[in-house]
C-alpha cells in the first residue's frame, strides 16, 4: 500500500511511523509548514505527485481540511480525515466526493479503543433511560494545545447519549451560573498542561454513580486506526461518503 501524508505534525509522523512499521509505504508527504526536504515532500497538494498513491490520509486543520478533502477529491484520491470541526462544509465536500465519484472516510476520533468506548456509553445510557432517577453528564479534559473545543469525541459521545436517553433534550457545553435544567446533558471541557485525551460519561442517583471513561495514553491508537481506515476504505475500492461506523459494524461482524 502506498499512502500520501496530508500534515505532517505530531499525528502526521506518528503515522509515518506506524505504517512503515506495518510495511507501508509513505509515497508523498504535504504540509504547507514542512522544515524536512526531499523528492516526496510538497507545501501544497497542487504541486504534489499523485499517481501512484492508493489513499491519502488527512490530519491539518479545521481550516484547510474541506480544501484538502475536495483538492484530492479532484485528483480521484481517497482521502481519511480526522480533523474535526470542519463539518459546516460536509455538503461541499460530499458534492465535490461524489461527483469525483471518489471516497472519503471522516471520524471524530479513529481510536479503535474510543470507539468501543462510546458503544458501551450509548448501551449503559440505553439502561439508564429506564431509571429516572439516574442523571447524567460528562466532562472532557485535552492538553492546553488542542485546537478546538468542545472535542469532536466529546459530540459524538454526547450525541449518542442523547439519542439514548429520551429525558435529556439538549447538549449544554458551557460553564452555566445557574442550576441545569433536567433536560440539559451537562458536558464541559477542560484545556490544562499535558492532560492526555480523557473523555468520561457520569451516571448519578441519590444513592450512587456510575462512571465510564476512556484515557488515550498516547497518540497510537488514532493514528492505527485511520491506517485501518485507509485499508478498509481501498480494499474493496469503495466509493461515496464514510464515517468510522460503518468500519466498527465490518470489524465487529468479523
Amino acid at each position: 500500500m502506498n499512502i500520501a501524508l496530508i500534515g505532517y505534525g505530531k499525528m502526521g509522523k506518528m503515522i509515518e511511523q506506524i505504517a512503515l512499521a506495518q510495511g507501508i509505504n509513505i509515497g508523498v508527504i504535504v504540509d504547507p509548514f514542512i522544515s524536512e526536504s526531499g523528492k516526496n515532500i510538497y507545501k501544497t497538494i497542487n504541486e504534489a505527485d499523485f499517481d501512484s498513491i492508493d489513499a491519502a490520509i488527512e490530519f491539518t486543520q479545521p481550516d484547510s481540511a474541506a480544501a484538502n478533502i475536495i483538492a484530492l477529491a479532484a485528483r480521484k484520491i481517497p482521502v481519511v480525515t480526522g480533523t474535526t470541526a470542519w463539518q459546516n462544509r460536509m455538503d461541499e465536500v460530499t458534492e465535490a466526493v461524489k461527483k469525483a465519484d471518489s471516497s472519503l472516510f471522516w471520524a471524530s476520533n479513529f481510536s479503535i479503543g474510543v470507539n468501543m468506548f462510546y458503544r458501551i456509553a450509548w448501551y449503559a445510557s440505553g439502561l439508564v433511560n429506564n431509571f429516572p432517577e439516574y442523571d447524567a453528564g460528562g466532562i472532557e479534559y485535552h492538553h492546553n494545545k488542542k485546537m478546538d473545543s468542545p472535542s469532536g469525541t466529546a459530540k459524538t459521545l454526547a450525541e449518542g447519549v442523547l439519542n439514548k436517553i429520551d429525558r435529556k433534550k439538549k447538549i449544554v457545553w458551557e460553564t452555566i451560573d445557574r442550576k441545569p435544567e433536567a433536560d440539559e446533558l451537562h458536558f464541559p471541557s477542560l484545556r490544562l498542561g499535558s492532560i492526555p485525551g480523557t473523555h468520561s460519561l457520569f451516571f448519578d442517583s441519590p444513592a450512587d454513580t456510575i462512571e465510564i471513561t476512556h484515557t488515550a495514553r498516547s497518540r497510537e491508537g488514532f493514528a492505527s486506526g485511520a491506517i485501518q481506515a485507509a485499508r478498509w476504505l481501498t480494499n474493496n475500492k469503495r466509493c461515496g461518503i464514510f464515517t468510522i461506523d460503518d468500519m466498527m459494524n465490518d470489524l465487529f461482524k468479523e
